[in-house]
This record gives C-alpha cells, structure tokens and sequence, in this order.
C-alpha cells in the first residue's frame, strides 16, 4: 500500500523513453519522468520516491525532497494568499495549501510560518496547518536526561525558545542558558535536561552531568560552532582580542581552554583551537 505525502520505495515494471513506470499498487503505474530517474535503473529494481498529488488530483512521484513530508513540521515560506488560504513553497512543483481555517493568524505573502503537513482525508489531498498544539502529543514524554534529539526553533517567550523536539512534543531552552542565536524555524541538535511535573520538558543545548560547562566554556563551544569549528583564538592571543570577544581576561580564558582540552572537547592548534567533537 502506498503513502501519499510520505516516501515510498516502488520497484520499476517498465522503462519507456518517457521515464520509468513504477508499481503504484492500487494506484496503478506511476511515471518516474527520465530527468529524475536513477542511472542505470531497471526494470525489478526499487526507488525511493516522494508521491503527492498535482493540480488534478492525480499522484506525482519524484526523486525531490520536499522540505518536509505528511507527519513533520517546517518552517515555510508564504508564496501566495487567496481568501480560502494561502500557498506555501515546500520545494515542490505544486505549493502547499494552508486552508483559512488552519491559520493562527492572517498569512501574508513573503513572511515564514512553522507548520505541520498533514493529509485531509475529506479532500483527498496535501495540507499544512500553523495550529501547532494540535499535532503535537500531550501524554508524558519517555525522554531520559541527556537523550539527544531534534530541534525545532519557534516562539521566544520572556524566559526562552520554545521548540518543537522529534516532530513530537513541546520543550522549552531557557534564555539565560543559551549562548548563541537562535532564529526562527532553525533546526539544531539538543539534548533532554529534564521532564517537570506535569510533563513539561526543559531542553539544553549540551550534556548535563560532570561534563557540565560553566559559562565561559560553553560560550567559547558556541563560538567555534559558530565559526564552523575552528576559532582563531589560543592561549597565546592579544589579551584585548580576548576580552572583546569573551568580555574575560586572558588569565581566565587560559583556564577555560585547558578545562575544555581535558574535556577532549577541543584541541589546541598553532593557529586556534579546533571541536574535538
């Protein structure tokens, strides 16, 4: 059986100049036009397409990646606005529909809204709704303390960034505990650092436990992450340079390099320091 607005790996029947023809079960044969057709494909083998519906209803296979599928959430781009909804690019030929109904507010062309691509069954077709709670789970989490997981940036609030973890539950980063910008709609790794009562999950952007960072360590991370994993600074830097960047003096920037090389989260070079991770 096929899923519509998800991928799905189908073995080739025929192959015709058009394309390939793909086993669509009870859809029937589906074109896999011969632009995105793997090389040297043949009739028994199986390929991964993306299927979803065109502007006549009928099922489109392709080798794109949408930004997101049916099930997942993304921050998307409003391409257009007509009174029934709005039409958001998702990185397909045919934009994504966003029903008047579905929106937390008035969408407007040019502006991004994080949302969530569902199927509506009633219409047979692709959807995207902005009303997040509704897709997201509400029992307790089986989360442990330290497990990694994906991040999805929405909202800032007065005490921080409320993310959206695994396309599945609500967390919270606190603000006094992050040191780098975060953007709206950016996916980052982060970690669990604790489940409240209640079930609300507080987030970090690193491990807890012994390896915990104080401040200036955790900055110094931010800032080589920042900088793609190097960073142009060592013991041996101008102090002025040190204290514009960290606001620290030399002395304890020193320390702070030290406590991370014997954390093997970085390594010291010539010309920097470099992530050990």
């Amino acid at each position: 059986m096929i899923e519509i607005g998800k991928y799905n790996r189908l073995k080739v029947v025929r192959c015709m100049g058009s394309g390939l023809y793909l086993d669509g079960a009870e859809a029937g044969e589906l074109l896999l036009p011969t632009d995105q057709a793997p090389e040297d494909c043949d009739v028994g083998d199986s390929v991964e397409v993306f299927l979803y519906y065109n502007a006549d209803k009928k099922i489109v296979a392709t080798t794109q990646r949408p930004y997101a599928a049916v099930g997942e959430f993304a921050c998307l781009e409003v391409v257009d606005v007509l009174e029934i909804g709005a039409f958001l690019d998702w990185g397909l030929p045919k934009d994504l529909f966003v029903p008047l109904h579905e929106q937390k507010e008035a969408m407007e062309k040019g502006q991004f809204h994080i949302v969530y691509v569902y199927k509506d069954e009633k219409r047979d077709n692709l959807a995207a709704s902005a009303r997040l709670d509704a897709f997201l789970d509400k029992e307790p989490a089986d989360f442990k303390e330290n497990d990694k997981v994906d991040l999805l940036i929405c909202n800032e609030t007065d005490l921080g960034f409320k993310a959206i973890i695994n396309n599945q539950f609500w967390g919270l980063l606190y603000k006094d505990e992050v040191f780098q910008e975060l953007q709206y709609g950016q996916r980052i790794d982060g970690f669990i650092k604790k489940i409240r009562p209640g079930g609300k999950i507080d987030l970090s952007l690193h491990i807890q436990g012994y390896h915990k960072l104080d401040d200036l360590q955790q900055k110094i991370l931010d800032e080589v992450r920042l900088n793609g994993g190097t960073l142009a600074l060592t013991d041996k830097s101008a102090p002025e340079v040190i204290h514009e960047l960290f606001g620290v003096s030399k002395k304890k920037y020193k320390m702070a390099l030290g406590a991370l090389y014997k954390a093997r989260r970085i390594l010291i070079e010539d010309d920097g320091i470099r992530s050990a991770e």
